[in-house]
């Protein structure tokens, strides 16, 4: 722009000025240095496409990032969050790869395990996985526990988490549990929480889908009441310890054993067994003892008795051992109030599951198989 005052009428010629200083342009082919203001405009203008470069990176890495793979309901599952579930999930898979295909050395994810690649199957599994757990987190938001369902948003909480607990352990305050979560351990804590949330919110009151009743825990109890009993029975039973004589044949055990059975009782085989021990005893369930080792192995023995049955034999270092079950008591009324709370909680999981399930079931699920086939073994391996 021009300045004011300078402005002149057409065709009148321009007047030389005299402050103008000695013409300093060379002639044709000569180069004349460029102004400070064009040097400044120059380097604005490099520093501004620098600027763009970088953020259309940034942009083009982060649209990456949180591309949408799939969706449940809606509610997407981006490529960073897949890949997630898989890294989590990728130790599992191998271990049953490696069981069920007899597989040796590090897991080659493109190699085919049967008819699919390790690859597509840890992709299947995590997919599998997410839709189960996204829609835990879908109920969790309709019941007012959590505000997003978002991966990011999980990250996000995550870095809060982290930050508060630095804080409170700077300031001396106890902070209980991990000092900092991974992403996978803090996963599985939110997702317990919120598990263990829902189950309470969805049984409390009459008509909710997970409640159950006292007559529903009685009819557990009653269709498995020997498995529930057991810390409310008081087991009598025979011992029989028959010390192996030195020496004796490789076929001793199986010799003893058949006149064990043959005798039927064991009282009847202590007589003929040089330097045997027949004792009898009893054993009480609900007792503390029940917690050494002696007690549960003896547990383990009896509880799969019948009264008047007699045990494999027990193995011991220059012995060998019987049990015999005389007879066992129940008390009925102490089993269901010592278990009655368990096969609550277990009738309440029962539901959850088969509710949950049938979520998922119903869910419009919608996978891009394009984004999905993109993810390779080596981004799982970041």
């Amino acid at each position: 722009m021009r300045k004011p005052g300078t402005s002149r009428k057409p065709g009148t010629p321009r007047k030389a000025s005299s402050s103008r200083g000695p013409n300093t342009s060379g002639g044709p082919g000569t180069s004349r240095r460029p102004s400070r203001r064009a040097v400044v405009w120059f380097t604005g203008v490099c520093v501004a496409l620098a600027a763009l470069v970088v953020t259309g990176v940034t942009m083009v890495s982060h649209r990456t990032s949180e591309a949408e793979v799939a969706s449940l309901d809606g509610h997407p599952v981006t490529r960073d969050e897949l890949l997630f579930h898989m890294r989590r999930l990728a130790p599992t898979v191998q271990n049953e790869l490696r069981n069920k295909y007899h597989l040796r050395g590090a897991t080659d994810w493109n190699a085919k395990a049967g008819d699919k690649t390790a690859l597509q199957r840890l992709k299947t599994r995590a997919l599998d996985e997410i839709w189960r757990d996204k829609t835990t987190l879908v109920l969790a938001k309709e019941h007012g526990l959590i505000d997003s369902v978002d991966h990011a948003d999980f990250l996000a909480e995550l870095a809060e988490e982290n930050e508060s607990r630095a804080k409170a352990i700077a300031a001396g305050r106890t902070v209980y549990g991990v000092a900092r979560f991974s992403p996978e351990e803090y996963y599985t804590h939110r997702l317990t929480e919120l598990t263990t949330s829902l189950k309470k919110r969805l049984s409390a009151d009459a008509g909710d889908p997970l409640r159950v009743t006292d007559a529903d825990v009685r009819r557990a109890f009653d269709a498995d009441r020997d498995d529930w009993s057991a810390n409310a029975t008081t087991y009598r039973y025979s011992q029989l310890v028959v010390p192996v004589p030195a020496g004796a044949s490789a076929d001793y055990a199986a010799r003893l054993q058949r006149r064990v059975t043959a005798a039927g009782h064991l009282e009847a085989v202590a007589a003929g067994e040089p330097g045997a021990k027949l004792t009898t005893g009893t054993y009480d369930g609900s007792g503390s003892t029940g917690l050494n080792a002696h007690d549960q192995d003896l547990m383990a023995v009896l509880g799969k008795l019948k009264p008047g049955r007699i045990s494999a034999p027990v193995t011991g270092t220059g012995q060998i051992t019987y049990y015999e079950l005389d007879g066992k008591n129940v008390d009925e009324d102490k089993a269901f109030a010592d278990y009655s709370q368990r096969i609550r909680q277990s009738l309440v999981e029962e539901k959850f599951n088969q509710y949950l399930q049938r979520r998922v079931d119903t869910s419009d699920i919608d996978i891009n198989a394009s984004a999905v086939d993109a993810i390779n073994a080596e981004d799982v391996q970041q």
